[in-house]
């Protein structure tokens, strides 16, 4: 089927599968309530997270715990939904919440450390003029799933060294095993992989350290190493010691800790899924079989933009590693604790919407909401908050947003993105400042590792790994001879009459169609004249809304010049159809009446569960109709005692069909709700029609 039908009703494959977080005193009866009421919203898969706030009754991993387990994954697989397993009790991932180390102490992260004086238990590695370079215990954590086990607390748990082979294959034994002997027959078809969260070699809290793990000093100096010289790690004075170093603590963590995840999930038929610990770790990313990020702490943002630093390149930095190992999916665990102004609870629709778009036109294609709470009550409403499913405002309707993700997850899987620029690069090195320029400029761009570059090569003027091709290099690495270095010789995706730095472009082809997503990631309205390399007739399509209809445009000489305009928020579909097709759409809607605020007037103060209404009365309306609304937040129209639509961000623009607002009087009513953070972040955040 052509993939613009497709787009209308996107497969439950690619639903977004959020973290849920089983955080309470779990129930059979609550777990079953909950998955069938994801379900009903357009959710069909979960990742089943252990989290602070499980009833100290349920022990991790014990009996119990496997029983609560088995009626998430039998009501699941009933109700037909897909299961992530996470491979730990909160994170870092790789200690099985502190079991690993419980009866083995000495599988306990390691690190090394200059001090003035040797603690008993330490081994001395070498005396500098800094101080003693010493080995010991980093006394690292990790965050537990019961009260009292979370960072600074006395019982939180502690790290496993994840460069150590036996404390790997313990891990594997008291967690993945032990999964598989309870839910065996699920494995490759109900449950689809095990996600594995930001594993921490030292573990968390262990401020000082640097990575190590026992026997690691003959490794180091059989490759030619000297210990002195590892004093750069603590004095910021690099030296060929230091980058021997890095290099062969990577080396380790990617054949020790991902690989070893990586063969046991491949031989059991389910991917390794989750997100190593940094948002440039692209290295480890091939161990993957669904590579993943994660966009949490606001460390991208719509008020700093989405261009800048290293966080700026997780997107592509997944995205560009599935592309090459062949992969169909990649990942990202976004809107954890994304709140604004550090409110707790304070994220807005308008957010949701860009961390989104954010991430689709850099070719992200599975969504994992963080998260869903199991319970929010006492402390839990506090522990990285938001909610951003059951408990949000925007519930009610989350259909809407679960079918947006699914569209972008089906585009972004079943297109192939056109990538002109070969980056060269190295892990932990991603070149943001140099990709911002590519990014605002249209030009698309395939990051490749350093792993990776042994199998380029150049060809008839072009730069080639295996079957794919690449106009133009840049970035670090070999040169190669006859291929473009100047990357201002590549033809843009788009090009606009007037500079747009928040226009972002992914240029995408599937069968015939040429396609191309943008995304408004400004605050200000674009508005320009573009032109797009196809002489084809162009059509719309805001997959958001779910609406088609065709562009006006002026073809000749193999480009297609037409008008832009995407508001705040806003992105859209440009994609070719035949003569026929275009015929069949409706032009760019218009409306004969068009009202603003001032058409509304207050009836109602805000109430307990943060809502104003709002009423109006209008006469007959014999065309369109057209209400654009400034305010915050959420905001639902309903005409003439009917609910008509909902909108999550500002300016709200609801489109009226003539014949509804047939009457000689017409009564429109909105109600407009109001941040969370307003009752779980003890916060007065403003709410409603800007003006009333």
């Amino acid at each position: 089927m052509d993939i613009i039908k497709k787009l209308e009703r996107p497969d439950k494959d690619y639903t977004p599968i959020p973290f849920w977080f089983l955080n309470g005193d779990l129930t059979h009866k609550e777990i079953k309530r909950q998955l069938r009421d994801f379900k009903a919203h357009g959710v069909s898969g979960v990742v089943i997270h252990p989290r602070l706030g499980i009833s100290r009754r349920i022990g991790y991993l014990s009996a119990l715990f496997f029983r609560y387990i088995r009626t998430a994954v039998e009501t699941a697989d009933e109700l037909g939904m897909k299961v992530v397993l996470y491979d730990e009790g909160m994170y870092p991932s790789g200690s099985a919440c502190g079991l690993v180390v419980k009866d083995a102490p000495e599988l306990a992260s390691r690190g090394i450390i200059i001090t003035d004086k040797p603690l008993k238990g330490d081994t001395v590695l070498t005396e500098t003029e800094e101080g003693y370079l010493v080995e010991r215990f980093s006394r690292g954590t990790l965050r537990g799933i019961h009260f009292g086990e979370d960072d600074g607390e006395a019982e939180a748990p502690l790290s496993a060294d994840i460069l150590n082979p036996e404390a790997v294959a313990k891990f594997i034994e008291l967690t993945h095993e032990a999964y598989f002997r309870e839910f065996g027959r699920y494995f490759g078809n109900t449950i689809i992989g095990f996600f594995t969260d930001e594993p921490s070699i030292l573990g968390r809290n262990a401020d000082g350290f640097r990575p190590w793990t026992r026997g690691f000093r003959e490794v180091f100096e059989r490759e030619g190493g000297d210990i002195k010289g590892l004093t750069g790690l603590f004095t910021g004075a690099g030296n060929k010691d230091t980058e021997l170093y890095d290099g062969l603590i990577l080396r380790l963590e990617e054949e020790v800790y991902y690989g070893s995840l990586s063969k046991w999930c491949e031989k059991h038929g389910i991917a390794l899924m989750g997100h190593p610990h940094q948002s440039d770790d692209i290295e480890v990313e091939k161990y993957f079989h669904i590579p993943g990020q994660d966009v949490v702490w606001r460390m991208v943002a719509p008020e700093t933009g989405g261009t800048k630093g290293i966080d700026s390149t997780m997107a592509k930095c997944s995205a560009d590693m599935a592309r090459l190992m062949g992969r169909k999916r990649n990942s990202n665990e976004c809107f954890g604790a994304c709140n604004r102004d550090n409110i707790p609870w304070y994220f807005t629709g308008s957010n949701m919407k860009w961390y989104i778009d954010w991430l689709a036109v850099r070719g992200v294609n599975m969504f994992i909401p963080h998260a869903f709470y199991y319970s929010i009550k006492g402390a839990r409403s506090q522990e990285r908050p938001p909610d951003v499913g059951p408990w949000s405002i925007w519930w009610p309707y989350y259909r809407k947003w679960a079918d947006y993700m699914s569209r972008l997850s089906m585009l972004m899987s079943e297109a192939e993105m056109i990538l002109p620029v070969a980056v060269l690069v190295k892990s932990r090195d991603l070149l943001p400042e140099l990709v911002e320029g590519l990014i605002r400029d249209h030009v698309g761009f395939q990051y490749i590792p350093m792993s990776m570059w042994k199998d380029l090569r150049a060809e008839n003027g072009k730069l080639r790994l295996r079957e794919r091709s690449y106009d133009a290099v840049t970035g670090i690495g070999p040169v190669f001879e006859g291929v473009a270095g100047d990357v201002k010789k590549v033809k843009p995706d788009i090009v606009t009459k007037t500079e747009q730095p928040d226009l972002r472009c992914a240029h995408i082809i599937s069968g015939c169609r040429e396609m191309w997503f943008l995304v408004n990631e400004g605050e200000r309205d674009i508005v320009t004249e573009a032109s797009v390399m196809t002489e084809s007739p162009l059509a719309r399509y805001d997959l958001f809304g779910n609406v088609k209809e065709r562009i006006s445009s002026e073809r000749k000489n193999g480009i297609s010049s037409f008008s832009i305009g995407l508001s705040r928020n806003e992105s859209c579909l440009i994609y070719t159809a035949d003569e026929d097709e275009w015929e069949s759409l409706d032009g760019p809607w218009t409306a004969a009446a068009s009202y603003d605020n001032s058409l509304f007037k207050p009836v109602s103060e805000s109430s307990p569960d943060q809502k104003k209404i709002y009423e109006a009365e209008i006469g007959k309306q014999d065309g369109d109709t057209k209400i654009v609304l400034e305010a915050d937040e959420m905001t639902e129209l309903f005409i003439n005692g009917r609910f008509f639509d909902v909108s999550f961000w500002s300016p709200h623009r609801f489109r009226i069909p003539a014949g509804l607002l047939g009457n000689d009087v017409n009564k429109l009513k909105l109600i407009v709700t109001g941040s969370r953070a307003n009752v779980f972040g003890k916060r007065k955040i403003p709410y409603g029609l800007y003006g009333i």
